[in-house]
């Protein structure tokens, strides 16, 4: 019974949707994206690994871009595909999209999704390349590296100190139909290594954090895609959301600072909520504002919920809103006052796909 009754996890899910999808006609090209941490995790050999699998398969295949720099071990898996020649124009080169789509084959192969052209070309962007070839109907396996997504540049910019140039809109991988990370773990730190060492190790294991969180935040875009578009309301989530529901006597401080660790640590949502009640004492509501302060100065959005039952309105709240975390207070009671439902068992047999984290109050 158990079984029946598990939840379905976010990728299970959207795999299930995409498999829906690819039953249906479909006229744009499928575009599948290998995200990286950084150079050198093998991207492209995975990449022309599966190309060479989908040839052996019968499929058209064949090379739109590739790095400049070609690995020795990715050399091999090159040489058993067609390639069509780069374009040279305003004194670079880029993708020959013309010659791509007379040649129309069923899949290309794209490494370097966040190139930009030189002027003469038909578009900016590689990216932008590729999206022509999606639209005719062209399938196509690119690779970026997680510190090419413009909305990342900043926090990826603080870590490696580089200044980046070309980047790729969040927006367009999150379009993929298929986004698969190359998950090379870095190695582990030792107290032997040198300060340089250690340093390098560090900043490749941040960067490694935000491309898994990319991969979770594209999981989590198209799957409530989905249900939106068939109007499906459940939602799930990938991220970590995290609702820390607030009354007069809810042990906030602690609430809050394992909350923000959580939250930092899977880089999730955090939101602050507590619903209104109509007649509350004056001592209740001074209680409930010096609560209310400490998520105001942790820079935490408070959302102020209206509904004649607080479980009721905290769940619909939090079914909206994707939260996978409840945080809630409670007071221990003993003898007959249990035998009568509280808000927090309403919160527990029917936060389904939540996980309630109790504190004492």
């Amino acid at each position: 019974m158990a079984s029946e009754l598990r939840r379905k996890t976010p990728e299970e899910a959207l795999r299930e949707c995409q498999a829906e999808e690819r039953s249906e006609v479909r006229n744009n090209g499928h575009l599948k994206i290998f995200l990286g941490y950084a150079s050198g995790v093998g991207k492209s050999f995975r990449m022309l690994d599966e190309a060479r699998r989908r040839r052996e398969r019968g499929q058209d295949v064949v090379v739109g871009a590739m790095q400049p720099q070609i690995p020795a071990e990715v050399e091999p898996l090159l040489r058993k595909l067609e390639t069509i020649p780069l374009k040279i124009a305003g004194g670079g080169t880029g993708i020959d999209v013309e010659a791509l789509l007379r040649r129309n084959p069923s899949v290309c192969i794209v490494d370097g999704l966040a190139y930009d052209n030189p002027p003469g070309f038909r578009n900016q962007a590689r990216w932008q390349d590729v999206k022509d070839l999606l639209d005719a109907g062209i399938d196509v396996i690119a690779s970026i590296n997680v510190q090419y997504v413009a909305e990342l540049r900043e926090q990826v910019e603080a870590v490696t100190r580089k200044r980046i140039e070309q980047t790729v809109p969040l927006a367009f991988i999150q379009s993929a139909d298929e986004i698969e990370i190359v998950d090379a773990a870095t190695k582990e730190l030792t107290e032997s290594a040198s300060q340089e060492v250690r340093k390098h190790q560090e900043r490749q294991a941040k960067l490694r954090e935000l491309a898994l969180v990319v991969t979770a935040d594209v999981v989590d875009y198209q799957l409530n895609e989905y249900l939106e578009r068939h109007g499906i309301k459940q939602h799930f989530g990938a991220h970590e959301r995290i609702l820390v529901c607030v009354t007069p006597r809810a042990n906030m401080q602690e609430m809050m600072e394992i909350a923000q660790i959580v939250a930092q640590r899977f880089h999730g949502d955090l939101v602050v909520a507590y619903v209104k009640q109509a007649n509350i004492s004056p001592a209740d509501q001074s209680a409930l504002d010096m609560r209310l302060a400490i998520a105001n100065a942790a820079g935490v959005h408070v959302e102020v919920l209206e509904g004649r039952d607080p479980a009721d309105t905290l769940l619909e709240f939090a079914r909206s809103r994707g939260i996978t975390q409840l945080f809630v207070g409670h007071s221990q009671r003993t003898g007959l006052a249990r035998l009568k439902a509280s808000p927090l068992d309403k919160l527990i047999w029917e936060g389904h796909g939540m996980d309630v984290c109790v504190f004492p109050q």
